[in-house]
């Protein structure tokens, strides 16, 4: 029995040997479609000689993909005791190819798990999948790629633009290191359970370096405190962050009436600046 064989057992008997039921408290759905799941990886433009991290592998469908990919190594990422039973017969089949990581992947720094060039394949926990992305940033720059599953609520906010009901704090930070794009969509219908919502695949393709020059900590507060008042003036908002705000947008080069939404990022990255120069608190004024 081999990956490159094809002679795997079908998934469906492999979730059933291993009563691999989808748990709500992990955001398990299982995507059990062989040719999205082989349009995903496809999507991903795997080349040779990269090491690909799953985080969420969950029975192993999307594994299998991978592993007849041109990938030199994948790393599986999951916490859950049923299937890594499951991986571990991939494992074995894998000519070493294949490596499982038992574990939350929220406290796991995934960047120091490989070497260049890397990627990121995943179909991420639904309840996670926002958060999961936002500890990868830091360290983003260790992967060519990402290739990701999101709810497509969570997707169109990650590619929104600004002036678009979706554009947020998401946006905002996540297109500060990454160009992103939406794949395609994954109907309900190709997972199971069978989830509420449809899926997309979103594309992350981290910059060589930063949109604008901004500290990520700052950025997020400005972000933060700016998209949580959302219907609010800049000039009214920003006050949480300092007492003169309508310097601060004035060196920022920002209109005091506009809303958060209609500041591109590197707006956001400009008042950042600003914030950590101090303009506005009085310290400098």
């Amino acid at each position: 029995m081999s990956v490159e064989s094809g002679s795997l057992p079908p998934l469906r008997q492999v979730i059933a040997r291993h009563e691999l039921t989808a748990r709500k408290s992990l955001g398990q759905h299982f995507l059990l479609d062989l040719n999205l799941i082989r349009r995903i990886v496809d999507a991903a433009n795997i080349l040779d000689g990269v090491t690909v991290v799953e985080i969420g592998a969950g029975p192993g469908g999307l594994t299998r993909a991978l592993l007849g990919s041109s990938a030199r190594r994948v790393i599986a990422i999951e916490r859950d005791i049923r299937a890594l039973a499951a991986l571990r017969e991939l494992v074995l089949v894998s000519n070493n190819r294949l490596s499982l990581i038992e574990g939350d992947a929220l406290e796991i720094a995934v960047a120091a798990l490989v070497d260049p060039p890397a990627q990121v394949v995943a179909n991420l926990p639904y309840n996670i999948a926002t958060k999961l992305l936002l500890n990868c940033l830091p360290a983003i720059n260790a992967f060519q790629r990402l290739t990701l599953m999101f709810q497509k609520e969570v997707a169109e906010r990650i590619v929104a633009r600004p002036g678009s009901k979706h554009y947020g704090r998401l946006s905002v930070i996540v297109q500060w290191l990454c160009e992103v794009r939406v794949l395609f969509d994954v109907p309900a219908s190709a997972f199971t359970p069978r989830p509420k919502v449809v899926s997309s695949i979103v594309d992350l393709v981290p910059r060589p370096r930063p949109l604008d020059i901004a500290h990520m900590p700052s950025l997020e507060r400005v972000t933060a405190v700016t998209f949580g008042q959302r219907r609010k003036m800049l000039r009214t908002s920003l006050k949480k962050l300092c007492p003169d705000s309508l310097t601060l947008l004035k060196v920022a080069g920002l209109p005091p009436t506009a809303r958060p939404e209609q500041i591109s990022v590197t707006g956001f990255c400009s008042l950042s600046r600003a914030l950590d120069a101090g303009i506005g608190s009085g310290a400098t004024d």
